[in-house]
């Protein structure tokens, strides 16, 4: 014969309770706002990456000097609508070893809260093989 136990059970469970909710709806719009101000930066640095390996890939192009390289990543940028990054600070090309050699690197900084920015550093050597 069994015995009877003392303890109780809820008869219903209850899911998360009104601040619960409120809480996690907090976290969603942080990271969603968080991640609309970052993504739109990372697109812009991997298009440049591929603007840059671009040059190596397509033969039809007649980039034989470090200018002609400016102005073919110059328009590449207008192209695709990328603004906010200064080509003469963030790439520097040079020749070695009948290459280019690209050097991209750049910091983004996007206000997030009051005082608090989130900054986003890029850095990448490229060789392009052209001259």
């Amino acid at each position: 014969m069994r015995s009877k136990s003392n303890m109780t059970f809820s008869t219903s469970q209850k899911g998360f309770s009104f601040v619960g909710w409120l809480l996690v709806l907090a976290l969603v719009a942080f990271a969603t706002s968080t991640a609309f101000k970052l993504v739109p930066h990372y697109l812009d640095y991997m298009t440049m990456k591929k603007i840059i390996e671009a040059a190596d890939n397509n033969q039809a192009l007649d980039i034989t000097t470090v200018n002609d390289f400016y102005g073919y990543v110059g328009k590449n940028m207008q192209v695709n609508n990328i603004r906010d990054i200064d080509l003469d600070k963030a790439l520097k090309v040079t020749v070695e070893n009948n290459a280019f050699k690209a050097h991209l690197n750049y910091e983004q900084r996007e206000p997030w809260f009051q005082n608090i920015d989130l900054v986003m550093k890029f850095d990448k050597q490229l060789s392009v093989g052209k001259p």
